[in-house]
């Protein structure tokens, strides 16, 4: 299982912002998203092949933290993913897996958070002709987040870039109407405070407004547009 990077921090996004975390980043993934924030785990996946029992020495220093997020690039696409979180399990451990809801694995999982890419995320024919293609075709699997819906607890994830992409999701949710309006979580594009906080502008009050959740990137705030938090 190809590791980027394993690290404790504090949950900066969704549910259960503000949870002492461990975090095991896997690397590799199936789509590009152009405004992918970890691009050493997509666009130029680096890393460390790791078996399931060394990543499980390697965050045994941290056995006091409850929660372990594995999150990536795409983990579904490991199969060490399903022994991984068993022993995790075994531990105790609570367990949110970070996925874009297009691979399905079966996994022991207390949070599936799944962040489904929308028409916004696909980067253009002009940087990269091939991905722009896949990526359009492979983003929008919807049988695969009814699966992961019906078989775990659950959030779903929107990453907004533009207010267009506001209609974009509400037909989304039209397609998928067994969905707790409580665990959607719309969440500004950015890198920076400043980005963030433009979106955040026009955003909030549209959360407010139609019922969802906003999700504020709350690690930048905390420590910046930086790895290992």
């Amino acid at each position: 299982m190809r590791i980027a990077e394993i690290y404790p921090s504090i949950q900066g996004e969704g549910l259960l912002t503000g949870r002492e975390s461990v975090f095991i980043r896997t690397s590799g993934c199936n789509l590009r998203c152009w405004f992918c924030d970890t691009p050493y785990t997509s666009w130029a996946p680096e890393g460390d092949d790791l078996s399931v029992a060394e990543i499980l020495e390697r965050i045994a220093e941290w056995n006091g933290v409850e929660h372990v997020v594995v999150t990536g690039g795409e983990p579904m696409l490991h199969s060490e993913l399903a022994p991984l979180t068993a022993a995790l399990r075994a531990q105790g451990r609570h367990i949110t897996i970070e996925t874009a809801g297009t691979l399905d694995l079966t996994v022991a999982c207390d949070l599936m958070s799944i962040s489904p890419k929308r028409a916004n995320s696909t980067p253009s024919a002009a940087r990269d002709p091939r991905w722009h293609v896949r990526h359009e075709r492979e983003r929008h699997v919807p049988d695969v987040v009814r699966r992961l819906l019906g078989r775990h607890p659950y959030q779903l994830k929107f990453v907004i870039d533009t207010p267009a992409d506001l209609a974009d999701v509400d037909a989304y949710l039209g397609e998928l109407p067994e969905v707790d309006r409580d665990r959607v979580l719309l969440m500004p594009q950015g890198t920076t405070v400043e980005e963030l906080a433009q979106r955040a502008a026009w955003l909030a009050p549209y959360c407010a407004e139609h019922g969802l959740g906003y999700c504020p990137r709350k690690h930048i705030e905390w420590f910046g547009f930086t790895r290992g938090t």
